[in-house]
């Protein structure tokens, strides 16, 4: 067998040139590095070019970088604040709601205010009531129109007696109980009152239709004066009502007169007056006079 070459092969000497080139570099890497730590420790100002230039070149890596988390955080903060504001708005709702309806009681307390010092003024009017009571049930659906009070002989009730409304005139008295009394409506078949208007002395009789509305019969007949709105009074005429107490809005122009609406409606009346007869003398007069013409007949 033949001994083996001493001669090495071409892919030996560059793994050892390789190796070598190495060495060398890292050497020389290390020495730069040395050198440039001892310049830096000794005069550290040598450096601050560098740095400012590699800064400026950073800067605008930096900046698309803070922008990224500025819009990151803007866009939580947008859903963060999405959900926050909804729940707030709810509350806010809600808070509303309770506003809207405290609201609502205020405003019945004051009506019902407005409508006890209205009576109140009535009871010290030049009228002196003969007693305050609340209206504690009426008819709806009968074909008469009858209300109750709770008033009767006890408090100077008597058949006959005005009741009235701060919003006007009820009806009148029909029977007195002990505690309580029957009224009959002005809306009732068989309730007729003498009324004028307001603003002139156009007169009529004001006549109940069972339906919640008065008919306007004008005493003067011809050419009806009466128009949409005007408001009719009590005249006095009778001696029963004083006169000067509301009693119903014009609504419908008829032939004879109108159709009105009843101003002091007693779904709406709480509190009345019971006023005394308003000539309670010249109906008695009366009375004698048709009691003295019946005898004689």
């Amino acid at each position: 067998m033949a001994p083996p070459s001493s001669r090495r092969s071409g892919s030996n000497k560059k793994a050892q040139l390789g190796l070598f080139t190495g060495y060398v570099l890292a050497g020389v890497g290390i020495l730069v590095g040395a050198a440039l730590l001892a310049i830096s420790l000794l005069r550290p100002e040598t450096f601050n070019g560098l740095r400012s230039m590699a800064s400026d070149a950073a800067a605008p890596i930096g900046e698309v970088g803070a922008a990224g988390r500025t819009g990151g955080k803007n866009v939580f903060d947008a859903v963060a604040g999405y959900y926050r504001a909804g729940s707030r708005n709810a509350k806010l709702e809600e808070e509303a709601k309770i506003a809207r309806v405290k609201l609502a009681e205020a405003e019945a307390l004051r009506q019902e205010n407005a409508r006890l010092k209205a009576a109140l003024r009535m009871a010290e009017g030049e009228i002196r009531p003969v007693a305050t009571a609340r209206l504690i049930g009426s008819t709806s659906s009968s074909a008469r129109r009858i209300a109750y009070i709770s008033a009767g002989t006890r408090d100077g009730v008597k058949p006959g007696m005005p009741v009235t409304s701060p919003m006007g005139l009820v009806g009148r008295v029909v029977e007195a109980g002990a505690m309580s009394s029957r009224v009959l409506l002005l809306t009732d078949s068989e309730s007729m009152v003498p009324v004028r208007r307001a603003t002139d002395n156009v007169v009529a009789f004001a006549e109940g239709r069972s339906d919640g509305s008065l008919r306007l019969r004008l005493v003067n007949l011809g050419v009806n004066p009466i128009k949409k709105g005007d408001v009719f009074v009590t005249s006095g005429a009778g001696g029963l009502f004083r006169p000067g107490i509301a009693v119903a809005l014009a609504t419908e122009i008829t032939r004879d007169g109108a159709i009105a609406q009843l101003l002091s409606n007693p779904a709406a009346t709480d509190v009345v007056l019971v006023e005394p007869v308003w000539q309670q003398k010249a109906i008695e007069a009366a009375d004698r006079l048709e009691e003295k013409a019946a005898q004689e007949d």
